[in-house]
């Protein structure tokens, strides 16, 4: 069986506000496994870039990681994240975890050229490394994104956003890290650039042997990039399967109500949405946090949060409609005929 890159426990985080105490991350375990490329859905504000960021220790204040552990690298080599140190963790940061930003743009320094860029992110891991080594090493990594050369002399606003984005894997992948999360990389490109950067993450990834997460809204793109799909809401890890399991035979009612509300051939000019608002992290319903939108809620979902219920296939889903091996519970609406289709 392929060997764990990441395994993320209880990691709990918290925005502490004027308003109130915010939990944008409650409770998550995920395991990434070496090779493998997860997808990480969700309604905007459930806390994907929030788990993001955390792994990657850039949660600044307000917000503050309150518990649990992010553990990179195999049984022979690993490290947690959340008990280092700054120092170590700014060695651990690229050479260890690579993080991707949505924004390219705004992520390039504009007064300096991105060779430049590149090499003090070298030099900051390998301070012996000498310029030539330095340069040629950020110059190899700009052609596996596929960019030339030449772009090492070129400052940011001589780039299109799709170079720019390339860039921003280039430096990603200058020390061939265990893991790198993507965070919506396509959201500010044109659908034929959105492949291209898609294409070139892919082929990296593999070159490297990284796992990836790629976080974003694009269920098409998760569908055919991703192995496994994670789906978050109000800050919780409600289900995890495999990309073939979750869009033939989703199970949690919120993931069921995402890929309903995908567009199809079948059915041309219907668009079918969630129904309600997503809850405010400062105000969550008891119980289940997703019963106020679910057709299927029953009592015990208003006032008991459900526990983790796992199949033999090894995909888990956090919901009352299910026993702990993950069958559905007979007399729930979920096994009611009328109740089949979201």
């Amino acid at each position: 069986m392929t060997s764990a890159v990441l395994q993320v426990s209880d990691l709990r985080v918290t925005y502490y506000t004027d308003s109130g105490r915010t939990k944008a991350v409650d409770g998550v375990n995920l395991t990434l496994y070496a090779g493998e490329r997860l997808g990480l859905v969700g309604e905007s504000g459930c806390g994907k870039s929030t788990m993001a960021l955390s792994l990657m220790r850039m949660i600044k204040p307000p917000g503050r990681i309150e518990s649990g552990s992010a553990i990179v690298g195999d049984e022979n080599d690993n490290i947690d994240m959340l008990k280092l140190n700054e120092e170590e963790m700014l060695q651990a940061r690229l050479s260890r975890i690579a993080y991707i930003p949505q924004g390219a743009m705004n992520s390039l320094n504009p007064v300096m050229r991105i060779g430049t860029q590149m090499m003090d992110a070298i030099q900051a891991h390998i301070p012996r490394a000498t310029k030539t080594e330095m340069k040629e090493r950020a110059e190899a990594s700009l052609e596996s994104v596929e960019l030339k050369r030449s772009v090492f002399n070129m400052y940011p606003h001589e780039l299109s956003g799709g170079m720019k984005q390339r860039v921003c894997i280039a430096i990603g992948i200058l020390l061939s890290p265990k893991v790198i999360i993507a965070d919506e990389p396509t959201s500010a490109l044109d659908v034929v650039v959105q492949r291209q950067v898609m294409e070139t993450i892919c082929k990296v990834q593999e070159k490297i042997g990284a796992a990836v997460i790629l976080i974003g809204h694009d269920m098409g793109l998760m569908c055919q990039i991703t192995n496994r799909v994670a789906v978050m809401y109000a800050g919780k890890l409600v289900e995890l399967s495999t990309v073939r399991e979750m869009f033939t035979d989703p199970m949690h009612p919120y993931a069921k109500a995402l890929i309903a509300s995908l567009p199809n051939l079948e059915n041309k000019g219907v668009f079918q949405g969630i129904p309600g608002l997503a809850p405010s992290l400062l105000k969550l319903p008891s119980g289940c946090v997703f019963h106020p939108r679910c057709q299927y809620a029953m009592d015990v979902c208003k006032t008991t949060t459900p526990e983790q219920a796992v199949t033999s296939s090894g995909r888990y889903v956090y919901c009352h409609l299910y026993g702990k091996a993950g069958q559905p519970l007979p007399g729930t609406p979920l096994t009611k005929s009328e109740a089949t289709n979201y």
